[in-house]
């Protein structure tokens, strides 16, 4: 399958992108609190204008209420000349329509030179009213209060002789405040351009473990998933998801592994039996009709073995599935009574009528259970003689289920490797013709519990056991005294459900039909309801698997 073209990397890449994305959010954040902190402080410059002329409209009353004056002039001018202008301000006296008075101290703002300004206030006072208005000229604009003064009984239809007006600029008040917002503009602008570049920096380092996945990722093939990504001591997500992604690569390349070898171990498996069909149908006599049905009989052996074998594999990939096993608590002597009354059924087969059992109750599969414990009576069957033991312990607060057999017992060298695919032991005198899968599959069943198994030698035989170290606790059990007790038909029938189909008979070989008076798919399980036997379509889910 060709490669596929990768699109070429933008300049514009995911780590400029948040970065980009986080300064701009943070040039807004910092804009709108300086906006709106300058929106507050120009309406409170503004408001404190107007604080101040009123101000300076009550020390003009104040200062005419003070004495009784001769005339308006005089009084203008004591107004006048006590009043302290402040900074960006004016104070006027108008006398007549002309200005006349100005305070000793120089004003800011020359009122009586802006043009046309003493004429209006004139204009605006000739009613005896106090008028506050805004005049604006060339870009100035001065906020001004202007207040007749008179003194005694005045003429209403004549304009008042004399006006006290003051004004502040209101542009100049202001120029601080734009000052100030220039300068915070100025730097706000350098601290978000500083936090850009750091931003920068600090995104690659935080992100580099993200390059070299990708990095790993494109020199990684099916050929080699060697390669890993460096982590080194960083705690955050970004290592966390380079620790995520190696693990990942082990589990590919563990599975990579395992399916090579499987492909190599199944044509090796597969190349024998064609091999010898083939060389059989090469070298039959045509002419002899007893060496013809010979070699049929030879040819349908050798592939019911190899469909033995398709059914074994199916069977073990079923059992990888997520959803292949059903944990329940379950009642362990009851589940190993039941055990020991299908292990009759198996050819061959001669069960010790003692069942070590166990009195807990542990949290596991009973129906695969069940398979793993009946594929170990008939490996012990095919290697072995004497009466078969089942029984169960708890040992180190794990669960332990086995079958002891009083056979030749199993090489050193062989225990090692016995519950791989394919790997075989000798059978005493009675042929070999089994998959090699029927111990690989209980190894499934045990790690799909988050157990193991084992073999030791044991009473002058071999001793098969699964054991599960995470059963009791999950059950919460609270007993691991033993007991024997006697295999009990009934009681294993109605307590477990552990459904069993008879092998499928050679060809040649005669069948045995199931002795015992309870039929297989009356039994009923743990939860009350009946379980019959497995469907003939679905040989991958027998109980038990020849080795």
């Amino acid at each position: 399958m060709p490669e596929l073209e990768r699109p070429r990397l933008r300049a514009w890449t995911v780590r400029s992108r948040i970065v980009g994305i986080l300064t701009l959010l943070s040039l807004l954040t910092v804009f709108s609190a300086g906006g709106v902190a300058y929106l507050w402080e120009r309406t409170r410059v503004i408001e404190q204008i107007e604080s101040n002329l009123d101000a300076a409209l009550e020390s003009a009353g104040f200062v005419v209420g003070q004495q009784r004056w001769t005339s308006a002039e005089q009084a203008l001018a004591a107004i006048v000349q006590r009043l302290a202008p402040d900074d960006n301000t004016g104070t006027l006296g108008i006398l007549d329509g002309r200005a006349r008075w100005e305070p000793f101290a120089t004003p800011s703002v020359a009122l009586d030179e802006l043009p046309g300004f003493v004429d209006r206030v004139v204009e605006e006072t000739a009613g005896h009213e106090v008028v506050i208005g805004t005049y604006v000229h060339e870009g100035q604009s001065i906020r001004y209060i202007a207040a007749p003064v008179t003194v005694g009984e005045s003429d209403p239809s004549l304009p008042p002789p004399a006006v006290f007006t003051t004004g502040y600029d209101v542009g100049a008040q202001l120029a601080e405040l734009d000052v100030a917002a220039r300068i915070f503009t100025l730097t706000a602008f350098g601290a978000t351009a500083l936090a850009f570049l750091i931003g920068l920096l600090v995104s690659d380092r935080l992100l580099r473990p993200i390059r070299r996945i990708r990095e790993v990722a494109e020199r990684s093939s099916a050929a080699s998933l060697a390669e890993r990504i460096p982590v080194g001591s960083g705690r955050d997500d970004v290592s966390q998801l380079a620790i995520t992604v190696n693990g990942m690569l082990d589990r590919l390349g563990g599975a990579l592994a395992s399916q090579r070898e499987l492909l190599r171990d199944v044509g090796h498996e597969l190349k024998t039996p064609l091999t010898i069909v083939r060389g059989h149908l090469e070298l039959v006599d045509e002419h002899d009709a007893a060496d013809v049905v010979a070699t049929r009989d030879l040819a349908i052996d050798e592939l019911d073995r190899m469909a033995r074998l398709v059914d074994d594999l199916r069977a073990a990939a079923r059992l990888r599935d997520p959803g292949a096993f059903d944990l329940r608590v379950t009642d362990v002597a009851a589940l190993l009574d039941a055990i020991a009354h299908k292990a009759k059924a198996i050819d061959g087969a001669v069960i010790d009528s003692r069942v070590e059992a166990v009195a807990v109750r542990a949290r596991l599969d009973p129906d695969r259970v069940t398979q793993a414990m009946l594929q170990f009576v008939a490996n012990a069957v095919r290697h072995a003689e004497g009466p078969i033991t089942i029984g169960g312990r708890v040992r180190d607060e794990a669960l332990e289920l086995f079958v002891r057999d009083r056979g030749p017992g199993v090489p050193d060298e062989l225990k090692a490797v016995i519950f791989e695919r394919f790997k075989r032991g000798v059978a005493e005198g009675r042929g070999d013709d089994g998959s090699g899968l029927g111990l690989a599959i209980v190894q499934i069943i045990a790690e799909g519990h988050d157990g193991s198994t084992r073999v030791v030698d044991a009473d002058g035989g071999s001793e098969f056991a699964i054991v599960l170290p995470t059963a009791l606790a999950a059950a919460g059990a609270a007993s691991d005294a033993p007991r024997t007790a006697q295999a009990q038909p009934a009681a294993a029938a109605a307590s477990v459900p552990a459904p069993s189909v008879p092998e499928p008979p050679r060809p040649g070989a005669a069948t045995h039909p199931r002795t015992d008076a309870r039929p297989v798919a009356a039994e009923a399980s743990q939860d009350g309801t009946a379980r019959g036997a497995r469907a003939p379509d679905r040989p991958e889910e027998q109980p038990w698997h020849r080795s």
